[in-house]
């Protein structure tokens, strides 16, 4: 997989599609161990539109979501080409704490270590911290089952 990888290459390796896909650029990638992750959050996010009209913050856990997606791509990419398109399910989200908001204009920086997992694996277990502007924003665990149906 070569990187960055964009748009197109994230939509051979993810099953979601917008509006639902958060996740813009995957930027570093090390199977079975870690991955960057770029999610640019824009006025236009239908989201947007009641949360909350006139002070527009994104969701918490649409930040959680982007950053479940972003380990999606490592799991995909770590399991190989035959898991790519798989639906992959939260398992459970620990130790979620949310530090800042996040408006239109900033720029979610995803960080993903794998605590276990790999090919072997279909369970999954993330360290995954958010950032904008190298402040932290988020912070959680995540489990889920990499390799549901197709």
């Amino acid at each position: 997989m070569q990187l960055p990888m964009g748009m197109k290459e994230i939509w051979e390796v993810l099953p979601h599609r917008p509006p639902f896909l958060l996740v813009d650029r995957i930027v570093e990638l090390e199977p079975n161990k870690r991955v960057v992750g770029i999610k640019s959050v824009t006025i236009n996010e239908p989201f947007f539109a009641g949360h909350f009209p006139g002070n527009p913050i994104m969701p918490g856990v649409l930040i959680i979501e982007a950053m479940a997606q972003v380990g999606g791509v490592l799991g995909a990419v770590s399991m190989g080409e035959e898991m790519y398109g798989h639906e992959m399910f939260f398992m459970g989200m620990d130790k979620v704490r949310f530090r800042k908001v996040v408006i239109p204009g900033d720029q979610l920086l995803f960080e993903l270590t794998m605590l276990r997992g790999g090919p072997q694996h279909r369970a999954w277990k993330l360290d995954g911290k958010a950032f904008v502007s190298q402040e932290l924003v988020a912070e959680a665990e995540l489990t889920a089952l990499v390799g549901g149906s197709k």
